[in-house]
């Protein structure tokens, strides 16, 4: 077990929290904790873990937004690992003792999720690694190309950077052409002189005739609905070699994150529900208590406006597992007034704790949501609908129904909360212009977005650029071609 930096008080720490996480049956890959200072870790939350990334005034955004909200006193960032083999997670310097115990064991909870779940299983568990060397190999076409022009490039791949099939990784390969496209004309083995009778000269030039007309009809391309556009580009694009490697590169580091927005919910909860039970049951003494209460508290808060990812995910696994426990004590589990007995049900090898288990090893949050969501937890939760009224200019609660509860929720986190946008034509008549549909759900683009995404996409194209989609209610086209934006209906 490694550490960087901690005092000796906090590595012995690491070593028991390390010990007590394993006891509860946590399985996690060796975990490095570092101590750095503010400055450090708002550097390394800007480069979204990684600071062996390369240089893109977007981090330098990303730590000014960060720096501001914390000096400001806005936020604060208290933990921080990210997903590799060993995981390696940054405690903040001047934390209380309590701090650096609850963030030591909320990171085992995340690490255990990494390692197990499945949607993180095509992972590349060496990314630190990997991005080392994505940041030498674009230092490098920097120095080559000029580092304007190779940035110029960068802004345009990782502005659509999001245009990838989260789900491609978990789907078996698709065929790479129909049935009827690998046809090739039959010829039977014979001997020369029955070739004339065996295989007819004008037989098989009729055969060659219609396998030629099939093909013909074959003109879609791509053959069917794309939802890698970065692949689509990166095979088809007018793309040099440098590019190539770049737009690669930017969408390996997009596939490597996307797991992360398809169980923020479930991994948030799930690491959550478990420095709450190392925490009260381990951790804390008399003197501990009312801080980590504090803390705790803070981070379950949930405002009007937006789901805290932290308290519906530590209230869905913690009502799972009394769900199955009942199942298995039934009545008796109901009427037990005994709280130390309900605890050792709750905490034990039972039904519950097995389904939470497995349920951190399958789902994702859609299927999580959609699974386990009921119309009880919503009423316990206070969980509701709301919408933006022009009359008020506010937001007000909609209603409380169950259905439309589920329904919302579902329709924000599919494609991990991305609108979902697929290539139909790379050559839309006949003139190579590429057409992108999206697909509506009742969900408009954002036209500011829409008009920014085209823009980059059209230097990556570099011929004009169109997406389909729904306006006021009628189906649309929005162009670019490389010079102005026009709407036309479809």
């Amino acid at each position: 077990m490694r550490s960087l930096g901690l005092p000796p008080e906090l590595a012995r720490e690491q070593r028991r929290i390390a010990e007590i996480a394993a006891s509860y049956g946590l399985e996690f890959f060796e975990t490095v904790f570092e101590m750095v200072t503010t400055e450090q870790i708002n550097t390394i939350a800007a480069y979204d873990g990684f600071p062996v990334r390369y240089r893109h005034w977007r981090f330098g955004m990303a730590y000014d937004r960060i720096e501001k909200s914390s000096s400001w006193g806005l936020s604060k960032i208290y933990e921080l690992v990210i997903n590799n083999d060993p995981c390696y997670a940054y405690l903040l310097k001047g934390n209380l003792f309590v701090d650096q115990k609850l963030v030591m064991a909320h990171v085992y909870g995340h690490c255990d999720f990494f390692r197990n779940n499945a949607w993180f299983a095509p992972t590349n568990r060496h990314m630190v690694d990997e991005l080392a060397s994505h940041a030498m190999r674009i230092e490098a076409h920097a120095r080559k190309r000029g580092m304007e022009n190779v940035e110029r490039f960068l802004d345009s791949c990782l502005s659509v950077e999001n245009l990838i099939d989260v789900y491609a990784p978990y789907a078996p390969p698709p065929r790479t052409a129909d049935a009827e496209a690998e046809r090739e004309v039959v010829r039977f083995d014979a001997k020369p002189y029955m070739e004339s009778f065996i295989n007819p000269p004008d037989f098989l030039a009729e055969q060659q005739k219609e396998i030629d007309a099939q093909r013909e009809e074959r003109v879609p391309f791509p053959e069917r609905p794309e939802r890698d556009v970065l692949k689509f580009i990166m095979e088809h694009g007018p793309l040099m070699p440098w590019q190539q490697d770049i737009l690669a590169m930017v969408r390996e580091e997009a596939y490597y994150f996307a797991p992360q927005r398809l169980t923020k919910i479930m991994n948030e909860g799930w690491a959550s529900y478990w420095h709450s039970k190392m925490m009260t049951e381990h951790l804390c003494d008399a003197s501990d208590i009312l801080d980590f209460a504090e803390r705790h508290a803070g981070a379950m808060a949930m405002s009007g406006e937006q789901i805290n990812p932290y308290k519906l995910g530590i209230e869905l696994y913690r009502d799972i597992e009394e769900r199955w426990n009942k199942g298995r004590f039934g009545k008796e589990y109901e009427e037990c007034e005994d709280l130390d007995v309900k605890r050792r049900w709750d905490t034990g090898l039972g039904e519950g704790r097995r389904k939470i288990f497995e349920v951190r090893h399958t789902y994702n949050d859609v299927t999580f949501v959609d699974t386990f969501l009921t119309p009880q937890f919503c009423d316990e939760q206070k969980l509701f609908t709301y919408a933006y009224n022009p009359k008020t200019g506010r937001r007000e609660v909609t209603g409380r129904d169950f259905h439309e509860i589920k329904a919302r929720l579902l329709q924000q986190l599919a494609n991990g909360g991305q609108p979902i946008i697929e290539v139909v034509d790379g050559n839309f008549g006949n003139r190579g212009e590429l057409v992108l549909r999206h697909r509506h759900d009742e969900l408009d683009l954002d036209m500011g977005q829409a008009s920014q995404t085209m823009e980059h996409l059209h230097r990556l194209w570099t011929r004009p650029v169109h997406i389909e989609t729904v306006l006021d209610g009628k189906p649309t086209r929005l162009s670019y071609d490389g010079e102005s934006h026009a709407n036309e209906p479809l």
